[in-house]
């Protein structure tokens, strides 16, 4: 069998690696396409080494661009590269510009495309990435979801259940695998031995964009600061923002690779952020997180994990942090099918379903 994987951006490339692995070691054809919509060549490379992720056969180079000139582009690149491989399936992962545009080519080609990650749904049709995985979930012929609530959303938008293959969260493999060497590493000096510190990942626009609201958000961190060390690895974009803003309390750091940031992860005594993928992570992990967002296409994380939801209101956001450096907060637990062997689930359910 040949399977053609399609990543664009870093948290794809999470996902996609445990996959690729399962499926090497069925002995599957592979071809990697790299569309290049998030690039950076020096965290490109430290990704790829890390996760043991081939080199792509193909860079599509698309870059940065509006939303339109993005799926264009993909659309444009992608389509010459399924003409000449023509694999048997087209994988797609998670829920940015390159996964929707690079579905609708594969299935007006007429080939049958998987959707990894799909059924998340926030609810908030405002998020260009919810709009991604309705498109997405809507063209694929089979939907790998990460867990419960991904199937009842796509049974009630009345997709049939024969499309449909609950086999948990791949990027939990990646962690599960990748952990024991994190946990021997000590970057920024933060070693297990270190006192508590708290971890800060923000690149929304929905926080980052507006410089009012941005800048509630850094007061209460650098307040937050004076009580417990705040680590903050900031993406070039949220970097971009500061125009000039002095930060006197808060540990900036440069984005960092996989490995290190979950070494910090896993010891942080709570993690503040907008990320999806880290509130899976936290969730495993067991650490507390605080998601400065007002929902999350996640919601496994809150009803049995370890995050919250505080919404944009700073004021939520220094009264539960508080609450967790008092030492209160849920345990939480792992959900179902978080064991790290979600990638075999998935190469189970493409051979079956060619079958």
């Amino acid at each position: 069998m040949h399977i053609l994987h399609v990543v664009g951006a870093r948290p794809n490339f999470m996902k996609a690696a445990p996959v690729i692995a399962a499926f090497a070691r069925r002995g599957a054809r592979q071809t990697i396409v790299h569309t290049g919509q998030h690039y950076d060549q020096a965290m490109s490379d430290i990704f790829f080494r890390q996760l043991g992720l081939p080199r792509p056969d193909y860079d599509l180079e698309v870059g940065s661009g509006t939303h339109a000139a993005q799926f264009a582009q993909v659309m444009l690149r992608f389509e010459p590269v399924l003409l000449e491989r023509k694999p048997d399936w087209v994988l797609v992962y998670g829920d940015i510009n390159s996964t929707a545009a690079a579905a609708l080519v594969s299935v007006k080609l007429g080939m049958r495309t998987a959707h990894v990650e799909a059924g998340l749904r926030s609810r908030d049709r405002g998020m260009p990435e919810e709009r991604n995985r309705i498109v997405t979930d809507h063209l694929c012929d089979l939907l790998l979801t990460p867990s419960q609530d991904g199937n009842d959303n796509l049974r009630a938008e009345g997709i049939p259940a024969e499309r449909v293959r609950l086999v948990g969260n791949v990027m939990i493999d990646t962690l599960v695998r990748l952990l024991p060497e994190a946990k021997a590493l000590s970057p920024l000096g933060y070693s297990q031995a270190c006192r508590p510190f708290a971890l800060v990942t923000l690149h929304r626009p929905s926080n980052v964009d507006d410089m009012t609201d941005f800048y509630a958000l850094l007061d209460a961190l650098e307040e937050l600061a004076g009580r417990i060390p705040v680590i903050f690895p900031m993406h070039p974009r949220t970097r971009d923002r500061l125009k000039g803003r002095k930060i006197e309390k808060l540990t900036i750091t440069e984005p960092l690779g996989y490995l290190e940031f979950l070494a910090l992860q896993s010891r942080a005594a709570f993690v503040v952020t907008d990320s999806g993928g880290i509130q899976e992570e936290t969730t495993y992990l067991g650490v507390p997180c605080l998601t400065v967002r007002k929902n999350t296409e996640r919601p496994v994380t809150v009803t049995l994990g370890t995050n919250e939801l505080v919404g944009t209101d700073v004021g939520v956001l220094r009264m539960r942090a508080q609450t967790i450096i008092e030492g209160s907060w849920k345990k939480g637990k792992v959900p179902p099918l978080w064991e790290g062997k979600a990638s075999e689930r998935v190469v189970d359910a493409v051979y079956e379903a060619k079958a």
